[in-house]
């Protein structure tokens, strides 16, 4: 069940980012940062101590993300 939470989130996060609707852009970070607690879960649950740190990274990309993309300029 993690494992298609993984592939789920991660692949729709980047076909969004991907995609030429500006709306789709605007919502992939969210939808990314949706799969941060299944990475998570996963790293915790395999002992992979380099792969939590890299999830952990890569919830601060997403927040920056999401950020830009939804503050009001």
């Amino acid at each position: 069940m993690i494992q298609l939470a993984l592939a789920f989130f991660g692949l729709s996060a980047l076909w969004m980012a991907m995609g030429k609707s500006a709306r789709a852009r605007k919502f992939a970070p969210l939808v990314g940062l949706c799969g941060q607690p299944f990475w998570i879960t996963f790293a915790v649950q395999a002992g992979a101590w380099g792969l939590l740190a890299l999830s952990l990274a890569y919830s601060a990309v997403y927040v920056r993300g999401a950020w830009i993309q939804w503050r009001v300029a």
